[in-house]
């Protein structure tokens, strides 16, 4: 216990130190007075999804003028940072479930400018060359798969819902959740895509591997991974104010989840994210324009 304390006291410490060398101060609430009109900070949990969300705006913003930092932190410490006025926001808030606690611990503190992305979801996902459309359908492949079902890091969320299924549905009666990391899990379903083999992962969308594969979610009778998702964009109270350009383009921001997949695919070939962002506002100039329209 003690040690979970003070590793989330020296995640806070980090960040704020981050963004004090980044010039915080500048904008960092009614103590700082009004903000540097051409300066944001934003924070982002790492995941493949928010990677590609936090350098796409990023470059959205910087082609603005803005000059944009952008710190990968702690799930929590990303809400307490934007709480506290520390950064100025964040595109990276999955709701009503994933981040449902922590929105409910901060929402006074904070502005929810609403989805900045639609029908995000969790669940057990398969190629769509296998032939069951549910997952009360999965024992037809129980031999095939050893009653295995390939999941990502011990603890995530998607995983705990996995594991609920197993003890939900009977067709999982004597199945196993086999826990190992999002990039294990990735070559795992690449290899037998490849080979036209049977398996069943944990998965979740937006993900690159929907853009990479034919894929299907597993349909869910039984409710086992709650309901689709979305992400949003939060910010600091007083950006509007302090910052209104840069506020607006947050506001507008807003695409799909082929979108965010295009980047998220270049990224897992091997292209630096900042690259993948590049390209992708390139060549989406119109949707770009409906995110900074009526920025001076």
């Amino acid at each position: 216990m003690f040690k979970r304390i003070w590793k989330r006291l020296g995640l806070v410490v980090g960040i704020s130190l981050s963004l004090l060398v980044a010039g915080c101060g500048s904008n960092g609430g009614s103590e700082g007075g009004a903000a540097d009109e051409g300066k944001i900070k934003l924070v982002y949990v790492e995941w493949d999804t928010e990677v590609a969300s936090a350098h796409v705006i990023k470059k959205v913003l910087e082609d603005q003028g803005f000059d944009v930092d952008i710190t990968p932190v702690d799930n929590a410490v990303m809400w307490e940072s934007v709480a506290k006025g520390e950064a100025d926001g964040m595109v990276a808030a999955w709701l009503p479930a994933t981040h449902g606690d922590l929105y409910e611990e901060y929402k006074d503190q904070l502005e929810d400018l609403g989805p900045n992305l639609e029908g995000a979801k969790i669940g057990l996902v398969v190629p769509k060359y296998m032939d069951i459309q549910s997952i009360e359908e999965l024992d037809q492949y129980a031999g095939k798969l050893n009653k295995t079902i390939t999941g990502i890091e011990p603890g995530a969320g998607v995983v705990k819902s996995a594991e609920n299924a197993v003890k939900t549905y009977e067709s999982l009666k004597g199945w196993q959740v086999q826990t190992s990391s999002s990039g294990a899990m990735a070559t795992a379903l690449g290899e037998a895509y490849k080979n036209k083999e049977p398996i069943v992962v944990t998965g979740w969308s937006p993900h690159w591997k929907f853009a990479a594969y034919d894929l299907k979610f597993l349909e869910d009778p039984k409710g086992s991974f709650g309901k689709e998702e979305h992400i949003s964009t939060i910010v600091r109270k007083g950006l509007k104010e302090d910052m209104p350009k840069a506020y607006k383009i947050l506001d507008q921001f807003s695409w799909t989840a082929e979108d965010i997949e295009q980047v998220m695919l270049e990224i897992s070939e091997g292209s630096d994210p900042a690259k993948a962002a590049e390209d992708w506002v390139e060549a989406n100039q119109g949707k770009v324009a409906e995110w900074t329209k009526g920025v001076e």
